[in-house]
């Protein structure tokens, strides 16, 4: 029997021919959910996968008809895609070359996220105040993962490379599939209650939106977010965030990447302590030649040639001081002489024979200055009364009687007008040496006829 056996490239050939030249599959209409979402840096084409609850097909959108895109792709989003169904020869898969894309929505699974989200970052257990720090020098650590995936031989293989004294612990874990939530959630429970751990490690390998949506799920985030002990997420390719990345304490964007983070690397620390050793035995020797030849130096100086010439200005200072010290002493005796003088002045004035002296001789002067001052009152008095006897003397009556003058009265009532007086009535005549009874015969009024 003589087969004819064909090469992977031509079979690959003969599959593409085969789709290029269906007519049904020039122009077909897919709806779907976007997963895997990623733009090439240098040219903008999209590449993405398009799935629903059964199946997934790979999509790629080339630069011209992206960027016209009138909206941004994102995973979860439900989208309308118009395009053609082809080959790519190198890896045997088919895929749609995708011509015009409408939005749709937003797929369920991330609409739960968003929502999940909004609601963790309410109750702030994303915020950087809930964040521990990673141990620096960790001695042991728990992988929370996979047995079977690349993820633990990753970490083990960069672990064993950087810092390989650590004691690595895995905590196999189911990491896709309907019992995946629990057996995460339950490994980081047991590997913190523990309590010997330095650091938990939590790893996954890339996958769609489904495939990591057990470390989207709350019960996760929360055993993440009560953990005592250091976590390090590692979920997904660079581009996925899930959110046991955003609560948990350091995010890491590989596996590999999260091994790094966890341990450091022993030839740098090899190299750090390698330069400060050297640094430090040249600041040693630097040290001992400089102290050397202080010690030359002291050595040499005249203080231990001529001894006595370290106490000499200290002599004189003490005999100065001396001299200070002997002058204020004396000024203060004599000062001390003085006040002791005073003193007994002062003491020998206050006996009792002084006092009596002193209060006798008051008694005197204060007699004499009462004797003093009560004749000059009187010789004020006397002259106060001469002066009033003779202001007296000139406003009194008799003394204006004696210059010549009388007054007349009648009945002892004097007489001060000719009209009070009639004619045959007796009137009394007083004068400086005595009075006369004398009648009126006739009277006359000043101004008025003679009667």
């Amino acid at each position: 029997m003589n087969n004819s056996y064909l090469s992977i490239s031509q079979l690959s050939q003969y599959v593409k021919k085969k789709f290029d030249r269906d007519p049904y599959l020039q122009t077909v209409y897919l709806k779907g959910e976007i997963s895997n979402s990623a733009r090439n840096r240098v040219n903008s084409t999209l590449y993405f996968s398009l799935k629903d609850d059964q199946a997934v097909v790979n999509a790629v959108m080339f630069s011209r008809q992206a960027r016209q895109l009138p909206f941004q792709l994102e995973d979860g989003m439900s989208v309308l895609v118009t395009g053609r169904l082809t080959t790519y020869g190198p890896r045997s898969q088919y895929q749609i070359i995708v011509e015009d894309m409408q939005q749709d929505g937003i797929g369920q699974l991330y609409q739960a996220y968003e929502k999940l989200k909004q609601q963790l970052l309410e109750e702030g257990l994303f915020d950087q105040a809930h964040k521990q720090h990673i141990v620096p020098f960790p001695k042991r650590i728990a992988v929370v993962t996979s047995k079977s995936g690349a993820v633990i031989q990753d970490i083990i293989s960069t672990i064993n490379r950087r810092f390989p004294h650590i004691e690595l612990v895995l905590y196999e874990t189911m990491v896709q599939g309907e019992k995946a939530i629990d057996s995460v959630a339950e490994n980081i429970r047991q590997a913190d209650q523990t309590g010997s751990f330095d650091t938990i490690i939590i790893g996954r390998g890339g996958g769609s939106i489904e495939d990591l949506w057990a470390f989207n799920d709350e019960k996760v985030v929360r055993a993440i977010f009560e953990a005592k002990t250091p976590i390090i997420s590692s979920v997904g390719h660079e581009t996925d965030t899930t959110l046991a990345d955003l609560v948990a304490d350091l995010r890491a964007p590989t596996p590999t990447a999260a091994a790094e983070l966890a341990v450091p690397n022993q030839a740098d620390l090899l190299l750090t302590i390698s330069n400060h050793e050297q640094r430090l035995k040249k600041q040693l020797v630097q040290q001992v030649a400089y102290l050397q030849e202080r010690l030359d130096r002291t050595q040499k100086s005249y203080i231990f040639k001529q001894p006595h010439r370290l106490y000499e200005k200290y002599v004189q200072q003490v005999d100065e001081q001396t001299a200070q010290l002997t002058q204020l002493i004396e000024g203060k005796v004599a000062q001390q002489q003085i006040s002791l003088q005073n003193l007994t002045k002062r003491l020998d004035s206050r006996t009792p024979d002084a006092l009596v002296q002193a209060k006798k001789e008051q008694t005197n002067q204060l007699t004499q200055r009462l004797i003093n001052q009560l004749t000059q009152q009187v010789e004020t008095h006397d002259k106060h009364v001469s002066y009033l006897i003779e202001a007296l003397n000139h406003l009194s009556p008799l003394n204006i009687l004696s210059r010549g003058y009388s007054y007349t009265t009648k009945e002892d009532a004097i007489v001060k007008s000719v009209q009070s007086v009639q004619s045959g009535e007796q009137l009394r005549v007083h004068m400086a040496d005595g009075a006369l009874t004398v009648m009126v015969n006739d009277k006359h009024i000043e101004g008025a006829d003679d009667q």
